[in-house]
C-alpha cells in the first residue's frame, strides 16, 4: 500500500484552522455538491469510466463527506472491472485529503461501501479506503505531480480567519495568496502544481479570483503555463444541496497553450440542463433551454480580469479602452473610499457630542442620501489623528480620552486595536478633515446600478460610500458620465454579479471605467451633461453619453435601474 506522503514542515495545532469544515461559503459544516454536478466535474475533468482509470490518478484536495470520492471510486470500479484490473493495480488511483478526522471517517466509510458492492473484500476495501482518504492538510502536503485529474470544491474562507504562524506558512508556498485572498486560491495553485501534463483541474468554486484584485497572481500563473478548456457560469444556479451565497463557477484547466474556450452559463444546473450541457459542449450547433455557450477565441493575457459576459461584449469593452483612459490618468482626480472606524456606534456621534469640537468631522452615510439629494443628518466621526497622520496625544485632549476610555474593552477588542497597541484608539482608517470641503461624487458601494450623487463640500464620506474628487472636471459633467450606461458597462463587465442584479462599485471596479478627455467635450454636450445631471434625466443622461464616447449603442446587459 502507498504511504501517507505529507511533508510538514510547520507544527501547527489543528485550532490554527478556521477552515476546517468550511465549504461553498457555508459557516459551518459541509455544503454537499449535488450528485449530477460531480458528475459533470468528473466528466469535464476527463475521469470516465470508459478510460482505464487505473492509469488516471485523481486528487481530491478537500473531500469532506466524500460527495466526490462516492461517484469517482464507482467510475473507477466499472473501468476495473471492464479490463480485468486487479485492486492490486489501483492502489495509487486515488488519493484524497481533509484535515477534520471525522470527514476522514465518513469518506472512508462510504468508499469502503462501494468497494464493497463493487466485489471487493472487506478487507481489501479497506485497506485502500485508508490509503486514500487521508488526514492531513493538502496545502502542506508534499506530492508529485502526476495526477491525471484534479477535481473538488475546496473551503472558503478568507486568509486572514488562519491562524498568523499559518497564513506566513500559506503565503511562503503560494503566490496566488495575496492581499485578503480567499483560501481557495492556493488549493487552485497546489492543485494545477501536481497536474501531470494531459491531466485537467475541474473545480466548483466562487470565481471572484477571476475579476477581483486578489485574484490576479493566479490569473497570471494561469497565463504563464495553462489553459482554459471550459468554464461554467452558475451564479444563477444551485449547484449544492444546501442554499448557499456562494456566486459559484465551474472550470476546468490543463495544461498547454490558450485555445478556444467554451464559456457556458447554466440557470439552474438541474440534471437536465447538466445532460444538456454535455451535448451542447460537444456540438455547439445544438440549444438547450436554459444553456448559453460562447466561443472565445481568444482567452486574457497576464493578470487582466476575466470578463465573461460575452465576446460581443468583450469587443465593444476593449474598444472603448482602447481609446479612453480611466478617471485617474489624469494625475489630478482621485477614487476613494470613505472612513471605517471599527466601531460605528463609538466612533459615530451627533454634531453636538460633549469632546473638544475639533475632532467632531461632519459625516455623510449611505442612508443620508434621498433621491438624488445629500440629507445633514448631523451626525459627525471622531478623529483620533493629527494632520500629520499619527494620532492625538489624548492628554490634550480630556474630554475625548474620558469618553474613549469608557468604551476602552470595546475598542481594544478590534483588530487594528490589538495590531496598533500604543494607538489604540485610532480608527481602521484616517479621517482626512480636508477631504469635507472638497466636491465630491458619492457612490454607493452595493447597488443596482450607478448612484451618483454631487456632495458640495460637506461631509466627509463613511465607509459604504466611494467618493471621487477631481482638480480636472467639471464635477457635474464628470457625475452625468459616471451616471450613464456606459460607465455602468465597464463596472458590469467586470464586477462580480450578485444575487438580484446587484452590484459592487468598488474602487477596483470604478479604476476600470473610461472617460473622454474633458477638453476634447464640446461646450454644448458638456452643458447638456451638466443639466441632465442636475435633473437626474437618466435616459437624456445615457444619450448624451453615447455622443461624448463616440458610440451608436452599447450591446444590450442585464442590470436593476436603481438610479430612478
Amino acid at each position: 500500500m502507498t504511504q501517507l506522503r505529507l511533508n510538514w514542515t510547520v507544527n501547527v495545532p489543528r485550532e490554527a484552522y478556521d477552515y476546517g469544515a468550511r465549504a461553498s461559503g457555508a459557516t459551518h459544516g459541509v455544503v454537499l455538491t449535488k450528485p449530477h454536478v460531480v458528475e459533470l466535474i468528473l466528466d469535464l475533468a476527463g475521469y470516465t469510466a470508459d478510460r482505464d482509470l487505473s492509469s488516471v490518478p485523481l486528487l481530491e484536495p478537500a473531500c469532506g463527506e466524500g460527495a466526490f470520492l462516492r461517484v469517482a471510486v464507482a467510475r473507477l470500479m466499472r473501468s476495473a472491472r471492464r479490463l480485468r484490473r486487479k485492486t492490486s493495480e489501483l492502489t495509487d488511483a486515488i488519493v484524497a485529503y481533509d484535515i477534520d478526522p471525522a470527514h476522514v471517517a465518513t469518506t472512508r466509510k462510504a468508499v469502503r461501501e462501494i468497494l464493497i458492492a463493487s466485489g471487493c473484500s472487506p478487507k481489501v476495501a479497506a485497506a485502500l479506503a485508508g490509503s486514500w482518504v487521508r488526514e492531513g492538510d493538502f496545502l502542506l502536503a508534499s506530492e508529485p505531480a502526476r495526477f491525471g485529474a484534479v477535481i473538488g470544491n475546496p473551503p472558503y474562507v478568507r486568509i486572514e480567519q488562519i491562524a498568523p504562524r499559518l497564513q506566513s506558512e500559506y503565503r511562503d508556498r503560494f503566490v496566488s495568496i495575496y492581499d485578503r485572498a480567499d483560501l481557495y486560491v492556493a488549493f487552485i495553485e497546489h492543485g494545477l502544481n501536481l497536474l501531470r501534463p494531459d491531466g485537467v483541474l475541474c473545480f466548483v468554486c466562487a470565481d471572484r479570483w477571476t475579476l477581483n484584485k486578489y485574484g490576479a497572481p493566479l490569473r497570471s500563473l494561469i497565463a504563464s503555463r495553462f489553459q482554459v478548456r471550459a468554464y461554467i457560469d452558475l451564479h444563477s444556479a444551485s449547484p449544492f444541496e444546501s442554499e448557499v451565497i456562494a456566486y459559484p463557477a465551474i472550470f476546468a484547466l490543463t495544461q498547454g497553450k490558450p485555445q478556444s474556450v467554451a464559456v457556458a452559463k447554466m440557470d439552474t444546473a438541474s440534471e437536465r440542463e447538466c445532460v444538456d450541457l454535455r451535448a451542447v459542449l460537444k456540438d455547439p450547433s445544438i440549444a438547450r433551454p436554459g444553456i448559453t455557450v460562447s466561443h472565445y477565441d481568444a482567452w486574457f493575457a497576464g493578470d487582466a480580469p476575466w470578463t465573461l459576459t460575452s465576446p460581443v461584449h468583450l469587443r465593444v469593452l476593449r474598444d472603448l479602452e482602447a481609446r479612453f483612459q480611466p478617471i485617474e490618468a489624469d494625475g489630478r482626480s482621485r477614487i476613494g473610499i470613505g472612513v471605517a472606524t471599527g466601531n460605528d456606534r463609538v466612533y459615530i456621534v451627533g454634531e453636538d457630542f460633549d469632546i473638544e469640537p475639533d475632532r467632531l468631522v461632519p459625516l455623510v452615510m449611505r442612508e443620508d442620501i434621498v433621491r438624488g439629494e445629500v440629507q445633514n443628518a448631523r451626525r459627525c466621526v471622531i478623529n483620533a489623528f493629527q494632520p500629520s497622520g499619527g494620532v492625538v496625544d489624548l492628554r490634550e485632549y480630556p474630554r475625548l480620552s474620558r469618553y474613549l476610555q469608557s468604551h476602552a474593552d470595546a475598542i481594544r477588542a478590534r483588530h487594528v486595536a490589538k495590531s496598533n497597541p500604543n494607538a489604540w484608539f485610532r480608527t481602521i482608517d484616517r479621517v482626512y478633515p480636508d477631504l469635507v470641503e472638497k466636491p465630491k461624487l458619492l457612490i454607493p458601494d452595493i447597488a443596482g446600478a450607478n448612484e451618483v450623487v454631487l456632495e458640495a463640500g460637506r461631509f466627509h464620506p463613511h465607509h459604504n460610500l466611494y467618493f471621487v474628487t477631481s482638480a480636472t472636471w467639471d464635477m457635474e459633467v464628470l457625475g452625468a458620465l459616471l451616471s450613464s450606461r456606459v460607465a455602468l458597462f465597464f463596472v458590469w463587465s467586470y464586477a462580480v454579479k450578485m444575487r438580484g442584479g446587484y452590484l459592487r462599485f468598488q474602487a477596483q471596479y470604478l479604476r476600470r471605467i473610461r472617460v473622454p478627455n474633458p477638453a476634447s467635450i464640446p461646450k454644448q454636450l458638456a452643458k447638456a451633461l451638466s443639466a441632465a445631471f442636475r435633473k437626474r434625466d437618466f435616459d437624456r443622461i445615457d444619450a448624451l453619453a453615447l455622443k461624448a464616447y463616440a458610440l451608436k449603442e452599447l450591446p444590450a446587459f442585464p442590470f436593476v435601474d436603481s438610479r430612478r
